[in-house]
């Protein structure tokens, strides 16, 4: 309760020697820092904004440095006890700082308690609005170019991995990096309509951090994965560069985001636009088994 009590007092503290913050309807805190103040964001304009939401010091959401989102404002839709509350006393340009309890967003219906929102904590957030659009068609056109550029970031960001590493590596069509390690007892390559059987290891790019696998101490747990390449059961990375690899070979993907988890993330695992890593050691390929109908007596 000390430790609680005080916390509370220095939030207090701060919010009131700022004299910057105000609360939302609902009691959300936030405090706008002014842009320009030339375009104030109004019910129906077609808008792009940066976002990012912090539990402590991990981020489990956000955009910045990334794709923006894109959005069309509709107040009538706005939510519960967030920044949407008072967009529309924005500008083009300004940028929203707020913390949000757990427990109010838990009472106000907008999350659960579980590992990520608990009891008791507190999310720290921020906003930036960046462009007004003319319409939707020049909303759209921003955007693909948005994703283009990030494409392109991290498949830089895989090749500057792979060089650092000085890995032999093969980069596929969409910028998986192949490293074949150990070469199958087989020629033929997985393709499409094969089944393929994996064991791997899962690491975040970022700092190796490991985040699944079936394989423990460099020993093999239970059956290997198996999975038909083209049914979209695995991340398109696998999809893409395990077409390199034959039954028995071994080597890694170094799979950027776009093609794993993308801008949400597998929280509170994977963090949003992660590029990843896998070890992986293909045991079998094989045609997919089709069962034969039965004969009515």
């Amino acid at each position: 309760m000390k430790k609680v009590l005080t916390f509370t007092l220095i939030a207090s503290l701060f919010l009131g020697a700022c004299n910057q913050y105000q609360k939302t309807p609902t009691g959300m805190p936030y405090k706008i820092t002014k842009g320009p103040r030339k375009h104030k964001i109004a019910q129906g304009n077609f808008i792009n904004m940066h976002y990012e939401y912090k539990i402590k010091d991990s981020l489990i959401a956000g955009t910045f440095g990334h794709i923006p989102v894109y959005l069309s404002v509709d107040t009538i839709r706005n939510g519960k006890y967030n920044f949407t509350e008072v967009m529309t006393q924005c500008y083009i340009g300004d940028k929203i700082e707020f913390t949000m309890s757990i427990d109010s967003m838990v009472k106000n219906g907008v999350v659960v308690y579980n590992d990520v929102f608990k009891k008791g904590g507190f999310i720290t957030g921020k906003v930036e609005y960046l462009k007004l659009f003319a319409d939707q068609a020049e909303q759209e056109k921003d955007y693909y170019k948005e994703l283009e550029a990030q494409k392109q970031r991290e498949k830089k960001e895989v090749k500057d991995y792979i060089a650092k590493k000085k890995y032999k590596a093969i980069i596929s069509e969409n910028g998986v990096g192949v490293v074949i390690e150990k070469e199958g007892t087989d020629t033929t390559k997985a393709h499409v309509g094969k089944v393929i059987s994996v064991y791997y290891t899962g690491k975040l790019m970022s700092n190796e951090k490991e985040f699944d696998g079936n394989v423990k101490n460099g020993k093999p747990v239970g059956d290997p994965l198996s999975f038909g390449l083209g049914e979209g059961s695995v991340i398109p990375g696998w999809e893409e560069g395990l077409k390199y690899f034959t039954k028995g070979s071994k080597g890694k993907l170094i799979i950027p985001a776009s093609l794993a988890y993308g801008q949400m993330g597998s929280p509170p695992i994977i963090p949003p636009y992660s590029n990843l890593v896998f070890d992986v050691e293909v045991t079998n390929i094989k045609d997919k088994h089709v069962l034969e109908p039965a004969i009515q007596k």
